[in-house]
């Protein structure tokens, strides 16, 4: 008897506690707390039901289940791979790529596992893209290389629900020797560029110096012209004021002769003088008119005259 009450008390515990046991269970499952950016999707019997915002989430135990999708910007770092160039040299990359879920229903129903999804489609971008690239342009179009990498990427998870934010290509490793040979294209474009630069500078300063000789030989011929032109100018003054002085001294004697009165016996006296001046000359070749060759002979005889008598010198120079 107390063998059977004890068998019933045993049963009745076990019960209790298996109750128990499904009631927390149950509570756990019906309550649930959805954090601060992400989302929570209510599955009943394996079919989408509802879209829960941060906060408190109440669901039915046993029959509905609820998943967490993470909302907030994630960056996927990538592995290092091999990638061949357009030009078949093997390079090293690794990218970051950062993801974000807009359509948390989208992404659990329309792939599976889309974070290796994403890895993956990356990975087949990466070779895609740069596989049309040359080494040099690899190396130099970073920005390039993200654009044309997200743009692939968008194209097929914009139906996934996720939206690639950016890519960030990390490295483009290439192989040592190809670095080496980088190195001393370098360093020979480097020198070329500084030889142009001075044959450049030598060119600018070999212009410059025609230049300055050019304009110094103008300015000079401008000196030399406006000098010419000034003496020209100087000399016609001169020519001007010189026959002016001539006309004023002719007017003067004349207009002092002609108030003389002069008769013949002075005009014969002043001829007389004036041929006497023109025979003092011995270099002079004068032409005169025929009736004055007779004064000018007297003229003549009459200094020889003077010129023998020796107390005389001083009187006939000084009358000549």
């Amino acid at each position: 008897m107390i063998v059977g009450v004890n068998a019933v008390g045993v049963v009745s515990l076990v019960v209790l506690g298996v109750i128990v046991l499904l009631l927390l269970t149950a509570l756990r499952q019906a309550v649930n707390i959805v954090q601060q950016g992400q989302v929570g999707v209510v599955k009943r019997l394996g079919e989408y039901r509802k879209t829960h915002e941060p906060g408190l989430v109440v669901i039915a135990p046993f029959i509905d289940a609820l998943q967490r999708v993470d909302m907030r910007e994630i960056p996927v770092p990538g592995d290092r791979q091999d990638v061949i160039t357009k030009d078949n040299v093997v390079v090293t990359v690794n990218a970051t790529i950062f993801t974000q879920v807009i359509d948390a229903k989208q992404a659990l129903f329309s792939v599976k596992n889309f974070d290796v999804a994403i890895d993956a489609l990356a990975r087949t971008a990466l070779r895609s893209v740069i596989g049309t690239m040359t080494l040099d342009e690899a190396l130099s179009e970073r920005e390039r290389i993200n654009t044309d990498v997200q743009q692939q990427m968008e194209m097929v998870t914009d139906k996934w629900g996720i939206r690639i934010s950016r890519i960030e290509i990390v490295e483009i490793a290439p192989p040592p020797q190809i670095l080496a040979a980088l190195a001393l294209q370098k360093q020979a474009d480097q020198e070329k560029r500084a030889r142009i630069l001075q044959s450049e500078g030598q060119q600018a300063s070999a212009i410059n110096v025609a230049e300055g000789e050019a304009q110094a030989a103008v300015r000079s011929a401008q000196g030399e012209r406006q000098a010419a032109i000034l003496r020209a100018e100087g000399a016609r003054q001169a020519a001007i004021l010189e026959s002016e002085g001539r006309s004023q001294a002719i007017a003067t004697v004349y207009e002092a002769i002609k108030k003389a009165n002069p008769d013949p016996t002075l005009l014969a006296i002043l001829q007389l003088d004036a041929l006497s001046k023109f025979a003092e000359s011995d270099n002079a070749k004068i032409v005169v008119p025929y009736e004055s060759v007779g004064l000018l002979g007297a003229a003549q005889a009459l200094r020889g005259v003077l010129s023998e008598v020796p107390s005389a010198n001083g009187v006939a120079s000084h009358k000549a």
